[in-house]
């Protein structure tokens, strides 16, 4: 557990967070608080309720349940005691903090002209823990190598939430940035880092390792964000995080015909069912991606399936090591 998370826990709750077993604290991927019902942890793809002891409790009822109070000062020690100055983030449901964990965020919904201005009553918060994984890109980063050319291709990463795509591509940025034996001497990487996800900037500087030829554009929304990279930046590589809309679809679009290869993630269990979706329908349909990297998980058991895209053929890649990669 890191200080930057433990510090904005409230006291009953940061208690028992310090109290659960180092097993379960090593494998902590969320906290789940909701007032006035039980306190929850996700761990290693698994889910329980501690007690006030740290200890999981046999049944929910027997869990610590978090207050009124404790759920008012955990958002006050978020907004750093200023509502108005999150109010987009409250919009959004959504506020990232230091490095890069991203704490999600439920209650009454505020409308103004029949859309969401801004959330109050918040009662429901989910810390989603980010860690660096440092190599889990190096197996798959050969896959995606257009060796002709000397670049990578044009990539989409999918997968449902939690299944490890920011994980991934934060390596890949990682590794593509330093360079590696298939692509010496590393290339200038731009990451539009709208979640602070990817790089967890602190007043513009990552405090994760993406490499010494990366360059990171903070909180800034994906659209907008990978034409000022273009014009400012100049990068070979333009990674973005979980594009979503017809918006963010236009500016890859953009990116590619302007010479940039590009690295997108979206939510999506297969690529039928992401085909479907307006951002994604065009730039599937011309075939404009051409490696797909789809994740899963069962439990603690990830597992990356690589595809090539040859317009609407589809080709199975394999891994290094000559096992297959196994299409999704």
């Amino acid at each position: 557990m890191t200080d930057s998370i433990q510090d904005l826990l409230p006291p009953g709750i940061k208690s028992i967070v310090s109290k659960l077993s180092p097993e379960i604290a090593a494998r902590l991927e969320e906290i789940r608080i909701r007032e006035g019902r039980p306190l929850e942890i996700v761990y290693g793809g698994r889910h329980a309720f501690p007690d006030a002891g740290g200890r999981p409790a046999a049944i929910p009822a027997d869990a610590y349940h978090p207050g009124h109070e404790e759920c008012i000062r955990l958002l006050d020690l978020l907004t750093k005691h200023s509502l108005y100055s999150y109010e987009e983030e409250l919009r959004r449901g959504y506020i990232t903090i230091a490095g890069g964990h991203r704490i999600g965020l439920a209650g009454r919904a505020i409308l103004e002209g029949g859309r969401v201005k801004l959330l109050r009553d918040v009662t429901s918060f989910n810390i989603r823990i980010a860690r660096q994984v440092k190599g889990c890109g190096a197996k798959v980063l050969p896959l995606l190598l257009d060796r002709e050319a000397k670049a990578v291709h044009h990539t989409l990463v999918l997968s449902p939430p939690q299944q490890g795509k920011t994980t991934l591509i934060r390596d890949l940025v990682r590794l593509i940035s330093e360079g590696t034996r298939e692509l010496p001497g590393g290339r200038k990487v731009g990451v539009v880092d709208e979640r602070s996800e990817i790089a967890a900037c602190v007043r513009g500087v990552p405090t994760f390792d993406l490499g010494p030829r990366t360059d990171v554009l903070d909180g800034c929304p994906k659209a907008e964000g990978m034409m000022m990279m273009i014009r400012s930046m100049s990068p070979e590589v333009l990674v973005v995080d979980e594009i979503g809309t017809v918006q963010d679809a236009e500016a890859v679009w953009e990116a590619m015909n302007a010479g940039i290869r590009v690295i997108a993630t979206a939510h999506g269990r297969d690529l039928a069912e992401s085909s479907g979706r307006p951002a994604l329908k065009r730039l599937l349909q011309e075939g404009i991606f051409t490696r797909l990297v789809q994740l899963s998980r069962e439990g603690e058991r990830f597992e990356t399936l690589v595809r090539e895209l040859a317009g609407q053929r589809l080709k199975q890649a394999r891994a290094p090591d000559g096992r297959e990669a196994r299409s999704c």
